[in-house]
């Protein structure tokens, strides 16, 4: 067997299991291998400017195509603290993604030694596991596993942390042996299929809630199938946009206290059975359970054992991975059909596009200063099927989410659960590396696009090219909007009189400038009218300069966006309602295919 250092086996591995691109930072400790990955060639590498933002474009690559692990790299000591909100954002979003960081030496580790700390303890709590390797023949191993639990189960991340002594000691490896582990996904029995279909058949009013184990297990073509061999409706949850299309005909909307469309939640409450599959029973999804269950069957499919029951008793509960289930579903309802026997629900299909065009929001808005829904409404216009949104929490995300449209699975890429603030931007530049040849457009409010905008020098550097849209009011939006119910409004302004940049009129940072700075093209839009010029301006720089390209919009101040504070009957809508398809011109029931799709049905 050939005898090489531990990061050259290390490095092989990572090629071997097709995990060929990093993000990160090097550093003394990190060093060998960083030397590892320049002496063979096989690993791409993105430089961040910050180990937190690394681990979040990481994450982004990932999540952009089925298959990927993003790697993020970096030294010891802070470098794996910085990374603690990564492996906080991929679990709790079930994204793998494999942290490697170094370590003082081995006979250092309890002598309060430079930068070392016990970064394996901080990190098992958001990690599926996380580990430093002690001995060098186990680093083969350790990376196997690594890979194994990344992938088995409910997927998530896997931190690695590697004393310098150990990365450079030799030991004998062979990579031509060398073979991944078997994955191991439950898949559910013949028995689990025909007992759901049994209690499906049962119902007169079913609903399939598709989260984002679906898309994690590349099923949503499965899904479109089961869902058009049943006839039953979908609703996607936030991390499942994109499994099915907004403009199928069997789209039903998504539910919820924010991340939700009017129709989406009377369809829910209008519904006499639930089918979970691949989702996690989110609070701002569910609101208060009492309401959510009540006079419904709930049926729970998700790849995780402990997943079921976790937040209710559902009726009926499958452990299986989403596709595996999706397949057996498939099998029963098509011997269904052939024997005469699976129910037609056209007629509740019906009545669930009806509550999807006639249960609009409003977006056609001209003010000045600018009406965020407005900005929704031009990104429909601008922004096609193709376009892979990114963002993360904020009011910006969840009106964006009530009001854009996404067409295809990995299109919405969302920090869920954690939902980070500056998430975004990094997040964005990992997806764009993922797939340079669909168009990627990132949302950010002004607040979560100044955590990590030092970033934006990443993709000057590297020239990563995407649109990363800004919607300015110089506000912490969603929590001046949560101080509502405390009277208050404290400490949530960022506005400030700018003494460099007098014609932002207050709104304190001059974004513009930071961006261009950074090496990248912007555009400041403050007339509603202008939006769809900007858009298509920012689409001419990035294709003649590939690097991100900056679209700031000033909006109003103040906009309370529609959210319910417990359940999901009771969601306060701030704003004017549309009246008709000329309020609201971009919604999906407004364009022509949508009469056309479901005649065809």
């Amino acid at each position: 067997m050939a005898r090489m250092r531990t990061v050259d086996a290390a490095v092989l591995i990572l090629e071997k299991e097709g995990a060929t691109q990093a993000f990160g930072l090097p550093g003394a400790a990190i060093n060998p291998f960083y030397s590892a990955m320049k002496a063979h060639g096989g690993i791409k590498h993105v430089l961040a400017r910050h180990v937190e933002a690394a681990s979040h474009m990481a994450e982004g690559y990932t999540r952009a195509a089925a298959g990927n692990i993003g790697v993020c790299v970096g030294t010891s000591g802070p470098a794996g603290t910085d990374m603690i909100t990564g492996l906080y954002s991929a679990s709790a979003d079930s994204i793998p993604i494999l942290c490697i960081t170094g370590q003082a030496p081995v006979a250092k580790l309890h002598k309060e030694d430079f930068q070392a700390v016990d970064i394996s303890s901080i990190a098992a709590p958001v990690s599926k596991w996380a580990t430093t390797v002690l001995e060098p023949a186990q680093v083969p191993g350790a990376f196997q596993k690594a890979f194994h639990l990344m992938r088995s189960g409910r997927p998530g991340p896997v931190l690695l942390d590697l004393p310098i002594d150990v990365q450079l000691a030799e030991i004998e490896f062979d990579i031509e042996t060398y073979e991944p582990l078997e994955v191991h996904r439950p898949a559910a029995s013949r028995a689990q299929a025909e007992k759901v279909l049994t209690m499906l058949a049962a119902a007169e009013r079913p609903l399939i809630v598709a989260g984002g184990g679906i898309i994690n297990a590349d099923a949503a073509d499965l899904l479109l199938e089961f869902a058009e061999l049943t006839g039953i409706p979908v609703v996607p949850t936030l991390m499942g946009w994109g499994a099915i299309g907004d403009d199928h005909p069997l789209h039903a909307g998504m539910v919820g206290l924010q991340t939700s469309h009017r129709y989406g939640n009377e369809t829910l409450l209008a519904s006499d059975f639930v089918l979970g599959i691949g989702n996690r029973w989110a609070n701002r999804h569910t609101g208060g359970i009492d309401t959510y269950t009540k006079d419904r069957t709930i049926v729970h499919v998700d790849i995780e054992p402990t997943q079921i029951g976790r937040v209710f008793a559902p009726d009926y509960g499958v452990v299986s991975d989403a596709g595996a289930a999706l397949n057996a579903f498939i099998a029963v309802a098509q011997d269904q059909k052939d024997a005469g026997t699976l129910p037609d629900r056209s007629e509740w299909a019906t009545q669930v596009r009806d509550r999807k065009r006639n249960l609009l929001r409003k977006t056609d808005f001209d003010n000045i200063p600018i009406k965020p829904q407005r900005v929704y409404q031009e990104m429909n216009r601008a922004f096609g099927p193709d376009t892979r949104y990114v963002t993360t929490i904020g009011l910006s995300q969840i009106q964006a989410s009530q009001m854009l449209h996404v067409y295809k699975p990995r299109h919405w890429i969302n920090a869920g659960q954690a939902g980070p603030l500056g998430w975004t931007l990094p997040a964005a530049l990992g997806v764009a590396t993922a797939d340079p040849s669909t168009p990627v457009v990132a949302l950010s409010g002004d607040y979560d696009f100044q955590f990590l905008i030092e970033e934006l020098a990443v993709g000057a550097q590297f020239n990563i090219p995407y649109i990363h849209v800004v919607v300015n009011n110089s506000y912490l939006g969603l929590i001046r909007q949560a101080q509502r119910a405390f009277d208050m409004d404290y400490y949530v302004q960022l506005s400030f009189e700018n003494i460099n940049s007098p014609d932002v009129n207050g709104y304190g940072v001059d974004h513009l400038k930071v961006a261009e700075g950074l090496g990248c093209k912007a555009v400041r839009v403050t007339d509603p009218s202008k939006l769809g010029a900007a858009f298509d301006e920012a689409k001419q720089l990035l294709a003649e300069h590939r690097v991100p390209v900056l679209v700031e919009v000033i909006l109003e101040r103040v906009t309370n966006v529609s959210m319910g504070a417990a359940n999901i009957d009771a969601v306060t809508e701030f704003e004017e309602l549309a009246e008709s398809f000329d309020d609201a011109p971009t919604a999906i029931a407004a364009q022509p295919e949508f009469e056309a799709a479901g005649s065809a049905r």
